[in-house]
């Protein structure tokens, strides 16, 4: 439920009509014969935009059970709020269903139909920077294994360990993908180029020392919900 984000409401009008034709309804299996009335005009289907309240934050950014793994609550008031997931206006003119991350602005967005996005806030390693233009979501991973490429134990021995040759690292709440990665792909080969979760929420908003594009465990969590496999991915350096 924490995940979930504010539900598409009927317009305060579409509400009225559609109570004023069930009480109108209602009336009439008690007072008479049942008399046909026209059905009420839906209401415009309304996505709230703009920040999430203070209440919306406690469920959105509390612990969270998943996979067997308890995620910690995120201490949100120590993040910028412009980094807090929320639904905006689409600035990008992308297609909907579309994935833009806009590198400079530490921002990443999954373009809606009916010209809104929603948005998370990310934080950009190296590798984050290395890659742009167009590509595909080419598969996700839930809980995936961290396996750094050769070229970054060479710098760092110490995650020998973890190499690609030993199998990388068990999923888990210190792994540095997070709860969720997405592995992106051009022209059919892998890019490197990864959206993944991050047990560091400092990080967000900023630029970091290694991985690709961070979320936090939650906001990653909900991002592969909206995200399906193929999907295209823009990014802008």
């Amino acid at each position: 439920m924490g995940l979930m984000t504010i539900d598409n409401r009927f317009s305060r009008r579409g509400f009225l009509s559609a109570l004023a034709a069930s009480a109108g309804t209602l009336a009439g299996c008690t007072t008479g014969p049942l008399r046909r009335r026209p059905a009420p005009t839906p209401g415009v289907v309304q996505r709230p935009v703009g920040p999430p309240s203070e209440a919306e934050l406690q469920v959105m950014y509390g612990p969270v059970e998943d996979g067997g793994y308890l995620i910690p609550a995120v201490p949100y008031q120590q993040i910028d709020p412009q980094f807090y997931r929320q639904r905006v206006y689409d600035p990008t003119g992308e297609a909907p269903g579309t994935v833009v991350v806009d590198t400079p602005s530490r921002l990443l967005y999954v373009v809606e139909p009916g010209g809104t996005a929603m948005r998370y806030g990310v934080g950009i390693g190296r590798e984050g920077f290395a890659w742009q233009g167009d590509g595909v979501i080419h598969w996700r991973q839930a809980w995936p294994h961290w396996k750094p490429p050769n070229e970054m134990v060479a710098r760092q021995p110490s995650l020998a360990k973890y190499s690609i040759e030993n199998g990388g690292m068990p999923p888990g709440l210190d792994n540095p993908l997070g709860a969720r990665a997405l592995y992106i792909f051009q022209n059919g080969e892998d890019t490197l180029y990864r959206l993944h979760g991050n047990p560091e929420w400092q990080s967000i908003g900023k630029a970091v020392s290694s991985g690709c594009v961070r979320l936090l465990n939650q906001d990653v969590i909900d991002l592969y919900a909206r995200v399906p496999a193929k999907a295209r991915i823009v990014v802008w350096q």
